[in-house]
């Protein structure tokens, strides 16, 4: 994608010494999980955990299809927002097991999850792909949460970096910035129990950063997120929140998450 030119605030900015406050998002995947009774049952228990949260911080779930409804009717915190977990670039049409953003609009739904690794393996989902799903969301108003990352093998040959620029440079073109919030998941850390060294996951959020041109974009770690290392990754200077999987779908566990110190 091309870059976003140096702004005049971000001058000032600099020239004052100040620091960029970028907004916290802390979203959780719930992916093929939760049916509506156990969404209805896991909000009584989650919202009065994130009630006095930082009002930096926003918190987004996406719970699958069938749960949309559901959850926007329970939800009533204004620190918790709705994300799908994908969204076609049409209004309608023939495109059977897709969800459009009219769909999603209907039921207050902010944000829409695009080019996740299991879409993108299962589905051989394209960045060409990926790029039209992210610009129909945000024409329709949401907030693309775009993932990219590198295989094991990948990695191991030293072609992180390069797969991670390509992925952003394709995915991201001709989108906006200023309303986009990207994950880096190593496909390798997604539910395997590993996680990438914070420092190592910094690395590649600040190398998307500079990839992108603009310095208050929100990119997310995401991979194994769990508890008990929540605090270090979220202590990191180029990690703005997280992508959570597994760890999402308990409330205690996925409210200490939110709740980092």
């Amino acid at each position: 994608m091309r870059k976003r030119p140096i702004e005049l605030k971000v001058i000032i900015r600099c020239f004052l010494g100040l620091n960029f406050v970028r907004q916290t998002v802390i979203a959780g995947n719930w992916k093929m999980h939760m049916t509506c009774a156990e969404t209805k049952n896991f909000l009584k228990d989650f919202i009065p955990l994130i009630e006095n949260i930082n009002t930096n911080r926003n918190i987004v779930i996406a719970p699958p299809y069938t749960a949309i409804s559901t959850f926007a009717s329970f939800s009533n915190s204004m620190n918790l927002n709705i994300a799908s977990q994908n969204i076609h670039w049409e209004d309608s049409g023939a495109f059977t097991a897709e969800i459009s953003p009219i769909m999603l609009l209907e039921h207050n739904v902010k944000y829409a999850i695009v080019g996740h690794s299991e879409p993108r393996k299962y589905f051989s989902e394209s960045d060409e792909q990926i790029n039209k799903r992210a610009k129909s969301a945000q024409t329709n108003g949401l907030t693309p949460i775009v993932c990219v990352g590198e295989t094991l093998e990948q990695r191991e040959r030293g072609e992180a970096e390069r797969i991670i620029s390509r992925q952003v440079e394709q995915g991201l073109e001709g989108t906006n910035p200023e309303d986009l919030i990207v994950a880096y998941e190593p496909i390798w850390a997604i539910g395997t129990g590993k996680t990438c060294e914070a420092k190592d996951a910094n690395k590649i959020c600040k190398l998307i950063r500079s990839l992108i041109g603009y310095e208050d974009v929100i990119i997310q770690y995401g991979g194994s997120v769990k508890p008990n290392n929540i605090d270090e990754i979220m202590s990191m200077s180029d990690i703005d929140g997280v992508l959570v999987g597994g760890a999402s779908l308990n409330p205690i566990s996925f409210a200490r998450i939110a709740n980092f110190k």
